[in-house]
Parts: structure tokens; sequence; C-alpha cells
């Protein structure tokens, strides 16, 4: 079998777990935390990264500290998961979906301006496949309307948008470690605190409401609860984990990036042929290939090509249920203007295996067995 997904493993995780678990320092904040926070920190150029224990709570920190109330509206594309609006739906917001760009299927920034209303509070933008939205149009009308920009990055770690690191261009950023991703430690995620005036907020949003991560700089006497808070501390031995791989990000970003090339290169002759479409990277983007992804004509040939892929042991995969069809979507919120794109392109994309370190002789099988379907 050909999995869809193999979590990255650098090499160091298991030798960084047990030197954490030395340091008699396994909670939040320990000694891989900073490190991590730091590296990335200098990497991306963000004033302020904190970890966290998902990319999830990553979103409810940025929600919470928009500022988000009951009945505040924000907008965000229905093409993503559950987390996205869930964090929004946490702190009170109706969610307004609108349509995405085919090309890219990130949020249209052509249909974001006719969804505002006095309600509106702040943008989620989603850069899908670690593919960036168009930012500069986005910010600009956020800062026309007075709107906060939440950047949903969870699948953007090492990806840039006209030199800008993905999560650093909004308000807020939102990173995730999940085992699918790019660089993980099993379970966690980051938010990036882009504007200084926020980051005494978002400490003690994070420490349980306390001022704890002060009183540990010896900002004041001892730490009180002083503001509503959670616990949103990720493990030291996570970041262990997590560590290894930033030490060789650019290495496994490289890997992915040629496998990434090698699957396009090897599919463009069904493009060419009108059969299939591969992904688009707009000019001033560089990807991180998160994922690659083709699209079929439609739902039936798609779902006989995740078929066809099985029978000959290699893992394809759908993606996301477009939000405003679900359940709780219809309850929760609602679709701004026509649903154009987002259904359809949803019905016809597929994900092939993708994942570090991914074997020659199996990027070869997924392309032959590729060109073998559609060949028919």
């Amino acid at each position: 079998m050909i999995p869809f997904n193999v979590p990255p493993f650098a090499g160091k995780e298991l030798e960084y777990m047990k030197e954490a678990i030395e340091n008699r320092k396994i909670c939040g904040d320990g000694p891989f935390t900073m490190k991590c926070s730091k590296w990335m920190e200098d990497r991306f150029k963000s004033p302020k990264v904190l970890l966290t224990t998902s990319g999830s709570t990553a979103l409810d920190m940025a929600a919470f500290l928009c500022g988000i109330k009951p009945g505040d509206e924000v907008i965000l594309p229905s093409f993503t998961f559950s987390s996205t609006a869930n964090s929004f739906v946490l702190a009170g917001a109706k969610l307004v979906f609108t349509d995405i760009r085919p090309d890219t299927m990130n949020i249209d920034e052509k249909k974001i301006e006719a969804a505002i209303t006095d309600k509106t509070k702040a943008i989620c933008v989603v850069h899908y496949a670690g593919v960036s939205c168009e930012m500069d149009e986005i910010m600009a009308i956020a800062k026309k309307h007075g709107l906060k920009v939440v950047e949903d990055a969870a699948q953007g770690v090492m990806s840039f948008y006209k030199g800008r690191a993905l999560g650093t261009i909004g308000d807020f950023g939102c990173f995730s470690f999940h085992e699918t991703k790019n660089y993980s430690m099993g379970e966690g995620g980051a938010v990036l605190i882009n504007d200084p005036a926020y980051i005494e907020k978002a400490e003690i949003l994070r420490e349980k409401g306390t001022n704890r991560a002060q009183f540990f700089r010896g900002q004041v006497a001892k730490y009180n609860w002083v503001d509503f808070g959670d616990s949103y501390l990720q493990s030291d031995l996570n970041a262990a984990y997590l560590w290894a791989q930033l030490e060789m990000a650019d290495e496994i970003n490289e890997n992915r990036l040629a496998t990434w090339q090698g699957y396009y290169d090897g599919l463009k002759v069904l493009e060419d042929k009108g059969l299939i479409e591969l992904p688009v990277i707009p000019e001033g983007c560089v990807h991180n290939a998160h994922m690659f992804y083709i699209k079929c004509k439609d739902l039936d040939t798609r779902q006989s090509y995740i078929a066809f892929m099985k029978e000959n042991g290699i893992t394809c995969s759908f993606h996301y249920v477009p939000l405003h069809s679900a359940p709780a979507g219809i309850r929760f919120g609602r679709f701004d203007g026509e649903d154009i794109y987002t259904t359809s392109e949803s019905d016809r994309l597929v994900r092939l295996p993708m994942y570090y370190d991914m074997a020659k002789e199996d990027l070869d099988t997924v392309i032959e067995k590729t060109l073998e379907f559609f060949g028919k």
C-alpha cells in the first residue's frame, strides 16, 4: 500500500524528547517550546509566536483576541475545515461564507466587500494547500472597513506571499503542527501575534487568564488571575518532537517541493489533453508543497478514480465538504452571494499521496496508475 500520509520524522525526535524529560520540564513553555517559538519569530519576522495545543486552539485565541462578541459577523470561505468556523462560533459570531476562486481554491477577494455589514468584525482567510490568498487586496478591504484579519495558515508554514511569510500579514496568524502537516508534533499549533500591542493580552489568554508570563519576566511580584483565559500550552515533549523538524525545515521543504514537482511534470500531459486540471501557483506566491491535488471533470470521475487507485494499493482522498452545506454550517452561518465554485470545485478535487521522504518508486507508481486510469 502507498499511504495518503506519513507523519514527518527527521531523526532526532526521540533524542530531544528524552532530553526534555531529563530537563524535568515537560509542561508548557519549557526549553524546546522557547526554541521553536524563537525560531519562528526569527525566520518569519513575527513579533511574537506562541505554541498552542493545536491549530484549532490557535484559531480560538485569534478569535478572542479579535474581540469577537455574540452577534458579530465573520467572513470566511466555505471551503475549509470545521476548525476555522468553530473558533468564531465559540466566540459567538455569525458565520458569513463566501465563494472561492477556482484557480487556488482560496476565498475570492472580489466577493468579500459585498458580504460586509455593520455587524462584520473580522475576515478569516484560509491559505489552501499552502498557496496564499490575494492578501494585498484583502488587507486593503479590511483597512477600509476597520476589520481584523485572521490568517488560517494551518497548511502554510514555510509559504510566502510577495516575500512575506503566511501568517504574518494579517493581525493574527495560525499554524498547525498536526501529524498531517509539513512539520508536526502530533497535535499542536501556533498563534502569531503580528501587532505587539496584543502580545500581553495573548499571553494572559493562553495562561489561563493569569499574568504568569509577566511574573517570570520579573515584571510583577506575583501572578494573579487578571482576565478571561484558558490553557492553550502544549507540552514541551511535543515541542521537542517539533524542534527536530524545524532544525531540518529547509531540507524537508525542498524534499516535498521535489515530490510536488515530480507529480506536476508527470501529470502535465493529462492537463494538456484536457482530462484533469493541476494546481495553480499565482505570481508572487511561494508555496510549501503541502499537498498535491488534481481536479477531475466531475464528481463521478473523481469517485471512480479514487476507487481505481484504492484497488491498486494507493490511497487518495477528496477534501472538504463545503461548510455552508453541513448541518452546523446551516445552523451557525449563511452563504453570501452565489455558490458558483465552492461546491462544484470541491466535487472535482482529489488529493494524492504526499509526505516527506516519499520514495521515488512510490511517486512513479502513483503517476503511472493515474496515467493508466485516464488513458482508459
